[in-house]
């Protein structure tokens, strides 16, 4: 499993020319990331007595976005068996017509699925800023940046992952699908935007 792999070793594989992990992973690794600077940030105001009035917040976020983190860490590799998924779909044969028949169905099927995957990406990463906004703050100031870099972070996996929605909506026949999916990818890409630059506003250095 990619998640397995060292740092070092998962941008090794990244360099490489295999397939996987690519973009999607990467959407999902900055998601994650962003939770966790969320939840350091959380845990470094836990316990001190300037932020008492704040405490029980923390201590909410730091479990909420715990939750999150295992989502996106999940998604990493979810990301990459999508990719997997539909390469065995391409290989399915297609001499009659029923063989091709039903090869387009399971390309169909595992284009939507690889679409789905940095979709939620997205969708949960966008739930992340109202806590990120929190800890940035209220929460202890002398980790405000990096609360600004988890806002960041945020906005950098949902648009990341939004890109791969992008590249495999352009392979999907379902034209209602594809009407929704677009909803959804404007939303997204609104919400991040939006948010990152407002939680940003409030970084006083």
């Amino acid at each position: 499993m990619l998640v397995d792999l060292t740092v070092k070793n998962f941008l090794d594989e990244l360099e490489s020319n295999a397939p996987v992990p690519g973009g999607g992973s990467v959407a999902a690794l900055s998601a994650g990331i962003s939770a966790s600077l969320v939840g350091m940030v959380a845990n470094l105001t836990i316990g001190k007595k300037k932020y008492v009035k704040v405490e029980d917040d923390m201590k909410q976020i730091a479990a909420d976005i715990s939750a999150f983190k295992d989502t996106f860490v999940d998604l990493v590799d979810k990301d990459a068996s999508s990719f997997d998924d539909f390469m065995k779909a391409m290989k399915l044969p297609k001499e009659s017509e029923e063989e091709k028949k039903i090869r387009t169905e399971e390309m169909q099927r595992s284009i939507k699925y690889a679409a789905s995957v940095p979709l939620s990406c997205a969708d949960e990463a966008s739930k992340m800023f109202d806590m990120i906004e929190s800890v940035v703050v209220s929460g202890n100031q002398n980790a405000v940046t990096d609360g600004a870099v988890a806002a960041m972070m945020a906005r950098t996996a949902i648009l990341s992952a939004l890109l791969n929605v992008k590249i495999n909506m352009g392979s999907i026949k379902d034209e209602a699908y594809l009407a929704e999916l677009k909803i959804q990818v404007d939303r997204l890409e609104e919400i991040a935007n939006r948010r990152e630059k407002e939680i940003l506003s409030k970084v006083n250095l």
